[in-house]
């Protein structure tokens, strides 16, 4: 099984909005689907994204799979973000310096 970049996976709002519903706990693609304008064999091909970037893992129960949300690769894009977390701060320090010497004129 070929595996799915994070960001690709989360460039899809079908996928993140998903991944949004997983966080209230494992759920079947029958319930998954619901709210869509897509169909169930969409959401399913969704989901096999989502489970190729390691977002989610399924669990076979009965006759349906139960698909539950995996955050771990999420650390990856707060990583990224660090990154221009620290850029705005920066900025953001810069801007104040400039507000406090134009206050002080």
């Amino acid at each position: 099984m070929a595996e799915v970049d994070v960001f690709s996976a989360l460039a899809n709002p079908v996928r993140r909005e998903i991944l949004m519903r997983l966080r209230r706990g494992p759920q079947a693609v029958s319930g998954l689907a619901k709210g869509f304008a897509i169909g169930r064999p969409a959401v399913s091909e969704h989901l096999q994204v989502l489970r190729k970037a390691r977002l989610i893992r399924e669990e076979p129960r009965g006759r349906e799979r139960y698909y539950h949300l995996d955050p771990r690769p999420l650390h990856e894009i707060d990583a990224w973000m660090e990154a221009f977390h620290k850029y705005w701060k920066q900025r953001m320090s810069a801007l104040e310096t400039l507000l406090d010497m134009e206050a002080k004129k």
